[in-house]
């Protein structure tokens, strides 16, 4: 029986040179290093020389299909099953780009990208986990790497009702001292 919920096969981030910055695969496809280092050698090689910088671009490549886009001296990836729909692909691929250069204040190169790999790291993990879409929205996203929204400030609807008890009772007890 064939799923409809749509899977990643994996997300990539290479630097200009197509070494691995930061990299994410779910499934065994490409279980080995040495496999994944070759997947990843010829998805850089097959697409280096697209005009990839404004927009998202789409390949068929090996059986999966690759949305791509470029920004400065990064090249970010995701791929998918030959029969996934390639704009929620895209929808992934935006994403990323997005919560991360909210994360990095618009600074998304190599050096602030290798500075801030753990947010990064962080970012691959909230948006996708074990193939699966958790989040396409950034500001979601990236307030969850940051770990803001924690405890009080999650709004209300967001909360449990011991959360939302507490918060009142902190509430009335600044105002009751003012």
């Amino acid at each position: 029986m064939e799923t409809s919920c749509p899977l990643i096969k994996n997300i990539l981030i290479l630097d200009g040179e197509g070494k691995r910055i930061a990299v994410k695969y779910y499934g065994n496809e490409w279980a080995t290093p040495g496999a994944q280092a070759t997947f990843e050698k010829s998805v850089f090689s097959k697409t280096q020389r697209t005009n990839a910088r404004g927009e998202a671009e789409i390949i068929m490549f090996d059986n999966v299909i690759t949305v791509f886009k470029f920004v400065s001296d990064l090249h970010f990836y995701v791929t998918g099953n030959q029969d996934e729909n390639e704009l929620i692909l895209v929808t992934v691929l935006q994403a990323l780009f997005d919560a991360i250069s909210l994360l990095l204040r618009n600074a998304v190169e190599k050096k602030t990208v290798l500075e801030n790999l753990d947010l990064v790291l962080l970012t691959l993990d909230e948006i996708v986990d074990g193939g699966v879409i958790l989040e396409t929205e950034a500001s979601v996203i990236a307030s969850r790497v940051t770990m803001r929204g924690a405890d009080s400030d999650l709004p209300l609807s967001e909360q449990t009702f011991t959360q939302a008890l507490a918060s009142a009772k902190e509430q009335i007890a600044r105002s009751l001292l003012n």
